[in-house]
């Protein structure tokens, strides 16, 4: 009965659908048919109809796939090196750490000759499942970077919904598109890496076996690469759990070692890309498989 109430109560106090941003043919937006589709008990529904962040101490709480954030603040949609995109979704909320992190890394990017960050999905302002996209995301220590250089004016509302970023990877063949990939490229996701807070970059394989093959120096922070589906359009860097915050957990270290091994060779092989049998659905996250404090982190206001 409690978790009912709590359910009642915090969709009296998410978006309604009339007040979300349209599109499509039917007038209701992506994330208005994703919510219809839904049990209303479902996390992505609670945590995905917030427009604010829990005015509660900033904390990353659970686990990357599986947790919350209190706390959070907004990363600027415009900054003097980077530009939000997808400003509908309202994706561009962090822990204070990943924030502070994109505006250094930003500014490190310049340094090396990168115009400026295209920044997509962060997180939502409380953290929590999303009603579209990504699994993980959810304790707003989680960033996608555009491969894609910023442009040398400020992008309009409309542009930030309708430019398609560029993939570095001929994914029929699954192998660099070397018309479009570049040194800079390699030196800002090396920059990335090489920060202490940062704690995993995910990229598809064949980016990967590029910077491996690139780097003749210290490769140490290679091992922070991983190759995985996807990522061909952007990188995803996440960060290790803030300090002394005891209820965010942290993934185990990647392998020791640059990844550049046996490893990126499965990557690079056809065995992770055979289809294999449909897999049946599993149901939507509730609010009971999130931590307890995430329940705090919903109706705070």
């Amino acid at each position: 009965m409690r978790s009912l109430s709590l359910v009642l109560l915090v969709l009296a106090a998410t978006v309604s659908p009339a007040s979300a941003q349209t599109s499509g043919e039917d007038g209701r937006s992506e994330m208005d048919k994703a919510r219809a589709a839904l049990p209303p008990d479902a996390a992505k529904v609670l945590f995905g109809g917030q427009t604010r962040p829990a005015p509660l101490e900033a904390r990353s709480i659970g686990a990357y796939a599986r947790g919350c954030l209190a706390g959070a603040v907004a990363l600027p949609v415009d900054g003097p090196a980077w530009q939000v995109m997808r400003l509908s979704r309202n994706r561009n909320w962090g822990h204070p750490a990943l924030v502070a992190f994109l505006e250094r890394f930003a500014a490190k990017g310049r340094a090396i000759g990168w115009p400026g960050l295209l920044v997509g999905d962060m997180s939502q302002p409380r953290g929590g499942p999303m009603l579209t996209g990504h699994a993980s995301h959810q304790l707003g220590l989680d960033a996608d970077i555009w491969f894609s250089p910023m442009p040398d004016r400020t992008l309009s509302a409309s542009e930030r919904e309708t430019i398609s970023a560029v993939s570095m990877v001929d994914m029929a063949k699954r192998e660099l598109d070397r018309g479009k990939w570049t040194e800079t490229r390699a030196r800002l996701v090396r920059e990335a890496a090489r920060d202490p807070e940062v704690a995993r970059i995910f990229v598809n394989p064949p980016i990967k076996k590029a910077l491996c093959d690139w780097e003749t120096g210290d490769r140490r922070w290679l091992g922070k690469v991983r190759p995985w589906y996807g990522h061909n359009y952007h990188f995803h860097v996440r960060l290790a759990c803030p300090d002394g915050e005891e209820v965010c957990k942290d993934q185990d270290p990647p392998p020791s070692g640059d990844g550049c091994g046996a490893d990126l060779a499965w990557w690079l092989g056809p065995e992770p890309w055979k289809p294999g049998p449909p897999e049946k659905p599993r149901p939507p996250l509730t609010l009971a498989d999130l931590p307890e404090a995430c329940r705090e982190v919903l109706v705070a206001h």
